[in-house]
């Protein structure tokens, strides 16, 4: 019987693996601090449709912090889209970035206009106050507050 892990050591590039596990140990391990609820001021890092654990279409975004104790830090926005709710609170955050006009037409031309916004927030080096919290089920809440245009 062949062993069933001669599989991945062959699909997996294992000397970059083992490379990665180097550096994250030199990196403290992934021993993040939690980021508590607060306002931040960050830049977006990654904004686009992706697709749930569970197969549904999401709206992730990528927060990195840029001061303060939480300095380097990123906050992870998961917002899926399969209900007029979640696609409703996707579109206010979006309107909000302040890039361009929003609306859904359908899941492809969502996705590009995320691509689009993303191009146009790296472009312009635009950054953003942002207030963190959560509800009462635990969800956590980003909401902008302010736009800051660095160039």
């Amino acid at each position: 019987m062949a062993n069933i892990w001669e599989k991945f050591d062959k699909a997996i590039d294992v000397e970059g693996l083992k490379n990665d596990a180097a550096e994250a140990a030199n990196n403290g391990g992934g021993d993040y601090k939690e980021v508590p609820n607060g306002k931040y001021e960050v830049e977006i890092t990654k904004l686009e449709l992706a697709e749930s654990k569970k197969g549904k279409p999401m709206m992730v975004c990528w927060f990195k912090i840029l001061e303060g104790d939480f300095e380097g830090s990123y906050l992870f926005m998961n917002q899926v889209l399969s209900s007029g709710f979640g696609l409703h609170q996707a579109k206010e955050f979006l309107k909000s970035l302040d890039v361009c006009d929003v609306e859904f037409e359908s899941f492809s031309q969502f996705g590009n206009l995320m691509m689009d916004m993303m191009e146009q927030i790296e472009e312009s080096g635009v950054e953003y106050a942002i207030e963190y919290g959560e509800k009462k089920k635990g969800f956590k809440t980003f909401k902008v507050t302010d736009v800051f245009d660095v160039e």
